[in-house]
């Protein structure tokens, strides 16, 4: 413990500090502090797009962070537009908007920024990786990569994202889930042998958890998966393979020995997890052999998408900085071919090229200070997003210069 006992345990910024704005660049404060000596009362309306993604071959990103957003700008005298939090968006479209009297809100950009660029880069991630898996369930293994205060907003957001299920129980208390997970190398290692371990597992844990086997802690794959699945049985649901990168070779090889090994022998119910270094271009590779995924450190440590917040409309008249498109927007995207385009606010869409009816994406929020609507629980959201993914395509080939469309 600290000396001195106001001193803080953890390097964090609490819940008040953070909601008071009090987490800012500090040019923000004094250009506060100039308009206010300037008695500059003038409206601002501002618009949060992406210019880029992070890496050439991402085309689409999951819009993530909305719930948090709302709880730091409600009670705020501004109004906000955003796309719903799960939404499929493109570089160039707005995915929220806020207008007010600058002053009142020009302090919360930082935070506001750093809450959708975190929790969208780790919600477009998980979405890749399901979207590569398929019907293959996706786990979400990568709290322990980051610090401890964030392992539910990054296990959320993955399980928005599109992830079948967490590892933290802190973080599974969050979407309403049970955890998710097997054993670690510790149990097998202190016990000192992967049956023995397993069926230590078998005796004390809940039946309703399923019985899967780590089988790379001190033997080989293959014949630990024999030994587990001989030893459990039809008990046994499926061998994980966490196979180090230093004893890994060919992991698609070693898979296929292990299945055929397990098949052989009468063993075709046990399931192959793998996990890993695992990633949306290793589960491509891996998809003929593997059943369900154990994705930890690229998900957890998924690039943020680094949105921008720019001024479009000062007192209702049209202005933005060069490089920039002024005036108020609207996204609208086609219901039948899901393509978007984006629009002057003051000129609305009803039908797409196509044919189609077109949606406005950017949806009142906040009115005033006051939410306007109900925020979706997590699953909804995901459930939202896998909708989504049915419909757009997954380039796993890293590409420069790729353009941000479906």
């Amino acid at each position: 413990m600290p000396k001195d006992p106001a001193k803080r345990l953890f390097h964090l910024a609490t819940d008040v500090e953070i909601k008071a704005g009090e987490v800012h660049d500090v040019y923000f404060e004094r250009t506060v502090q100039i308009l206010r000596q300037r008695g500059d009362t003038k409206r601002a309306k501002a618009e949060i797009r992406l210019k880029s993604f992070p890496q050439s071959d991402w085309r689409w990103g999951i819009l993530a962070g909305i719930e948090e957003a709302v709880a730091l700008l409600e009670g705020l005298p501004v109004d906000v537009w955003a796309m719903d939090e799960g939404t499929v968006f493109a570089p160039y479209e707005p995915v929220l908007a806020i207008e007010g009297i600058y002053v009142e809100w020009a302090r919360y950009e930082t935070a506001l920024l750093g809450l959708l660029c975190q929790a969208s880069g780790i919600a477009t991630k998980a979405a890749r990786c399901k979207k590569a898996a398929g019907e293959r369930q996706v786990i979400s293994f990568g709290a322990r990569r980051m610090h401890p205060a964030l392992a539910p907003m990054i296990e959320r957001n993955a399980f928005v994202g599109g992830c079948d299920g967490v590892a933290v129980t802190k973080a599974a208390e969050l979407i309403e889930a049970d955890p998710m997970g097997t054993i670690p190398h510790a149990l097998v290692l202190i016990v000192g042998d992967t049956v023995e371990a397993l069926k230590a597992f078998h005796e004390v844990v809940d039946p309703k958890v399923r019985r899967v086997a780590l089988v790379d802690t001190l033997q080989d794959e293959k014949f630990e998966a024999i030994r587990v699945a001989e030893a459990l049985g039809r008990d046994l649901y499926a061998v994980r393979l966490d196979t180090p990168s230093s004893r890994r070779g060919d992991f698609f090889r070693i898979l296929e020995e292990v299945r055929w090994e397990l098949d052989y022998r009468g063993f075709e119910h046990v399931k192959l997890i793998a996990s890993g270094g695992i990633d949306e271009y290793e589960i491509v590779k891996l998809n003929p052999l593997v059943d369900a995924y154990g994705v930890g450190t690229a998900i957890a440590n998924a690039p943020v998408l680094s949105f921008a917040l720019d001024i479009m409309q000062i007192d209702g008249s049209p202005i933005a900085k060069r490089g920039k498109r002024s005036g108020s927007k609207q996204v609208y995207r086609c219901r039948a071919c899901f393509k978007s385009a984006v629009v002057p606010g003051h000129k609305p869409r009803t039908r797409c090229g196509c044919g189609g009816e077109a949606e406005a994406l950017l949806k009142p929020l906040i009115a005033k200070g006051e939410l306007v609507h109900d925020l979706p629980p997590p699953r909804t959201i995901r459930e939202y997003v896998l909708e989504q993914l049915g419909r757009v395509e997954l380039s796993v080939a890293r590409r420069e210069g790729a353009r941000g469309d479906y």
